[in-house]
Protein backbone atom coordinates (compact mmCIF):
# COMPACT_ATOMS: atom_id res chain seq x y z
CA UNK A 1 0.00 0.00 0.00
CA UNK A 2 1.31 3.47 -0.88
CA UNK A 3 2.26 5.69 2.06
CA UNK A 4 -0.40 8.28 1.15
CA UNK A 5 -3.14 5.65 0.88
CA UNK A 6 -2.16 4.14 4.23
CA UNK A 7 -2.30 7.56 5.87
CA UNK A 8 -5.80 8.18 4.51
CA UNK A 9 -7.06 4.75 5.58
CA UNK A 10 -5.64 5.12 9.09
CA UNK A 11 -7.19 8.57 9.46
CA UNK A 12 -10.62 7.16 8.59
CA UNK A 13 -10.24 4.39 11.15
CA UNK A 14 -9.36 6.84 13.90
CA UNK A 15 -12.19 9.18 12.96
CA UNK A 16 -14.63 6.28 13.28
CA UNK A 17 -13.33 5.41 16.73
CA UNK A 18 -11.82 2.09 15.65
CA UNK A 19 -8.23 2.80 16.68
CA UNK A 20 -8.33 3.72 20.42
CA UNK A 21 -7.48 0.89 22.84
CA UNK A 22 -4.35 -0.79 24.18
CA UNK A 23 -2.69 -3.47 22.11
CA UNK A 24 -3.17 -7.01 23.35
CA UNK A 25 -0.28 -8.37 25.37
CA UNK A 26 0.55 -10.95 22.74
CA UNK A 27 0.80 -8.24 20.12
CA UNK A 28 3.21 -6.21 22.25
CA UNK A 29 5.86 -8.87 21.84
CA UNK A 30 5.35 -9.09 18.11
CA UNK A 31 8.36 -9.19 15.79
CA UNK A 32 8.38 -7.36 12.48
CA UNK A 33 7.56 -9.92 9.78
CA UNK A 34 10.18 -10.61 7.12
CA UNK A 35 9.98 -8.49 3.98
CA UNK A 36 7.36 -9.92 1.64
CA UNK A 37 5.31 -11.64 4.37
CA UNK A 38 1.63 -10.62 4.30
CA UNK A 39 0.33 -8.51 7.17
CA UNK A 40 -2.05 -10.17 9.60
CA UNK A 41 -5.31 -8.75 10.92
CA UNK A 42 -5.43 -7.80 14.58
CA UNK A 43 -7.96 -6.49 17.11
CA UNK A 44 -7.21 -3.84 19.70
CA UNK A 45 -9.14 -4.49 22.88
CA UNK A 46 -10.97 -1.51 24.42
CA UNK A 47 -9.27 -0.04 27.45
CA UNK A 48 -9.97 2.51 30.17
CA UNK A 49 -9.06 6.16 29.89
CA UNK A 50 -5.32 6.74 30.17
CA UNK A 51 -4.29 8.81 33.23
CA UNK A 52 -1.77 11.62 32.92
CA UNK A 53 -0.53 10.78 36.46
CA UNK A 54 -0.21 14.45 37.28
CA UNK A 55 2.07 15.19 34.35
CA UNK A 56 2.15 13.12 31.13
CA UNK A 57 2.00 9.46 30.15
CA UNK A 58 1.68 7.32 27.03
CA UNK A 59 0.50 3.87 26.06
CA UNK A 60 1.02 2.06 22.79
CA UNK A 61 -1.91 1.09 20.59
CA UNK A 62 -0.48 -0.11 17.29
CA UNK A 63 3.13 -1.27 17.13
CA UNK A 64 5.30 -0.85 14.08
CA UNK A 65 5.96 -4.59 14.15
CA UNK A 66 2.24 -5.20 13.62
CA UNK A 67 2.15 -3.21 10.35
CA UNK A 68 5.37 -4.28 8.69
CA UNK A 69 7.11 -1.12 9.88
CA UNK A 70 4.70 1.22 8.10
CA UNK A 71 2.69 2.66 11.00
CA UNK A 72 2.44 2.84 14.78
CA UNK A 73 0.55 5.00 17.27
CA UNK A 74 0.31 5.85 20.95
CA UNK A 75 -2.22 7.52 23.20
CA UNK A 76 -0.86 10.46 25.18
CA UNK A 77 -2.46 12.01 28.28
CA UNK A 78 -1.32 15.45 29.41
CA UNK A 79 -2.22 17.14 32.70
CA UNK A 80 -3.68 20.67 32.73
CA UNK A 81 -1.15 23.49 32.23
CA UNK A 82 1.57 20.99 31.28
CA UNK A 83 4.40 21.68 28.84
CA UNK A 84 5.51 19.10 26.31
CA UNK A 85 9.06 18.47 25.06
CA UNK A 86 11.49 21.20 24.00
CA UNK A 87 11.07 22.29 20.36
CA UNK A 88 12.64 19.65 18.12
CA UNK A 89 12.46 18.08 14.68
CA UNK A 90 12.50 14.53 13.32
CA UNK A 91 14.83 13.65 10.46
CA UNK A 92 12.75 10.69 9.24
CA UNK A 93 9.42 10.68 11.07
CA UNK A 94 6.08 12.08 9.88
CA UNK A 95 3.61 12.62 12.73
CA UNK A 96 -0.18 12.91 12.78
CA UNK A 97 -2.10 13.98 15.91
CA UNK A 98 -5.79 13.33 16.54
CA UNK A 99 -7.16 15.03 19.68
CA UNK A 100 -9.56 12.91 21.73
CA UNK A 101 -10.18 15.23 24.70
CA UNK A 102 -9.29 18.81 25.56
CA UNK A 103 -7.31 21.17 23.36
CA UNK A 104 -3.71 20.81 22.23
CA UNK A 105 -1.54 23.86 21.60
CA UNK A 106 0.90 22.99 18.81
CA UNK A 107 3.85 25.10 17.69
CA UNK A 108 5.46 24.55 14.29
CA UNK A 109 8.30 26.95 13.59
CA UNK A 110 7.05 30.17 15.18
CA UNK A 111 3.35 29.53 14.55
CA UNK A 112 1.01 28.26 17.28
CA UNK A 113 -2.36 26.63 16.55
CA UNK A 114 -5.05 25.28 18.85
CA UNK A 115 -6.31 21.77 18.05
CA UNK A 116 -9.62 20.98 19.82
CA UNK A 117 -11.12 17.55 20.44
CA UNK A 118 -11.96 15.96 17.10
CA UNK A 119 -9.27 17.98 15.33
CA UNK A 120 -6.21 16.74 13.47
CA UNK A 121 -2.70 18.14 13.07
CA UNK A 122 -0.04 16.78 10.71
CA UNK A 123 3.67 17.51 11.21
CA UNK A 124 5.99 16.36 8.41
CA UNK A 125 9.62 15.58 9.10
CA UNK A 126 12.28 18.29 9.40
CA UNK A 127 9.93 20.92 10.88
CA UNK A 128 10.72 22.23 14.38
CA UNK A 129 7.72 21.74 16.66
CA UNK A 130 6.39 21.07 20.15
CA UNK A 131 3.04 20.94 21.98
CA UNK A 132 1.53 21.74 25.38
CA UNK A 133 -1.75 21.85 27.29
CA UNK A 134 -2.52 25.49 28.10
CA UNK A 135 -6.01 24.74 29.47
CA UNK A 136 -7.31 23.81 32.91
CA UNK A 137 -8.66 20.52 31.54
CA UNK A 138 -6.84 17.24 30.73
CA UNK A 139 -5.63 16.67 27.20
CA UNK A 140 -5.63 13.30 25.44
CA UNK A 141 -4.61 12.63 21.89
CA UNK A 142 -3.49 9.88 19.54
CA UNK A 143 -0.06 10.42 18.00
CA UNK A 144 0.50 8.42 14.81
CA UNK A 145 3.94 7.63 13.34
CA UNK A 146 4.85 6.61 9.82
CA UNK A 147 7.82 4.51 8.70
CA UNK A 148 9.66 4.59 12.05
CA UNK A 149 8.99 2.61 15.28
CA UNK A 150 8.84 5.76 17.39
CA UNK A 151 6.62 4.03 19.95
CA UNK A 152 9.75 2.19 21.13
CA UNK A 153 11.49 5.51 21.78
CA UNK A 154 8.54 6.79 23.82
CA UNK A 155 8.22 3.61 25.88
CA UNK A 156 11.90 3.84 26.73
CA UNK A 157 11.62 7.52 27.71
CA UNK A 158 8.39 7.29 29.71
CA UNK A 159 8.51 3.82 31.27
CA UNK A 160 12.13 2.69 31.43
CA UNK A 161 14.36 5.72 31.98
CA UNK A 162 12.98 6.32 35.46
CA UNK A 163 14.60 6.85 38.87
CA UNK A 164 13.16 3.50 39.98
CA UNK A 165 15.07 1.77 37.19
CA UNK A 166 18.41 3.46 37.82
CA UNK A 167 18.07 6.70 35.83
CA UNK A 168 17.73 9.57 38.35
CA UNK A 169 16.64 12.91 36.91
CA UNK A 170 19.69 14.99 36.01
CA UNK A 171 22.08 12.03 36.15
CA UNK A 172 24.82 11.43 33.61
CA UNK A 173 23.46 7.96 32.77
CA UNK A 174 20.08 9.49 31.94
CA UNK A 175 21.62 12.17 29.72
CA UNK A 176 23.77 9.62 27.91
CA UNK A 177 20.87 7.29 27.22
CA UNK A 178 18.64 10.14 26.01
CA UNK A 179 21.44 11.35 23.73
CA UNK A 180 21.82 7.84 22.33
CA UNK A 181 18.08 7.53 21.69
CA UNK A 182 17.94 10.96 20.05
CA UNK A 183 20.69 9.91 17.67
CA UNK A 184 19.10 6.53 16.96
CA UNK A 185 15.67 7.99 16.18
CA UNK A 186 16.80 11.16 14.42
CA UNK A 187 15.58 13.74 16.95
CA UNK A 188 17.33 17.09 16.65
CA UNK A 189 17.22 19.85 19.28
CA UNK A 190 18.53 23.33 18.52
CA UNK A 191 21.11 24.69 21.01
CA UNK A 192 18.44 27.08 22.30
CA UNK A 193 15.65 24.47 22.55
CA UNK A 194 15.53 24.32 26.33
CA UNK A 195 15.56 28.12 26.63
CA UNK A 196 12.69 28.22 24.12
CA UNK A 197 10.81 25.67 26.20
CA UNK A 198 11.19 27.78 29.34
CA UNK A 199 9.96 30.85 27.46
CA UNK A 200 6.79 28.96 26.48
CA UNK A 201 6.33 27.77 30.06
CA UNK A 202 6.58 31.34 31.33
CA UNK A 203 4.31 32.80 28.64
CA UNK A 204 1.45 30.33 29.16
CA UNK A 205 1.90 29.68 32.90
CA UNK A 206 2.76 26.02 32.40
CA UNK A 207 4.40 23.39 34.57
Amino acid sequence: MERRDFLQTTSLLAACGLLPGAALQAQQGAVRPPVGDPLQPFLLAPSGVLSHKGSMDIRVWVRSAMTGGVYSCVECAVAPKMMGPPPHLHKELDELMYVLEGTASVMVGNDVVEVPAGGWHFRPRNLRHTFWNASEQPLRFVDMYFNQPFELFLERIFHELTPEKGFPEGSSQLRQERDRLNEQYGLVYAPTAFEERQAIVAKYGLK
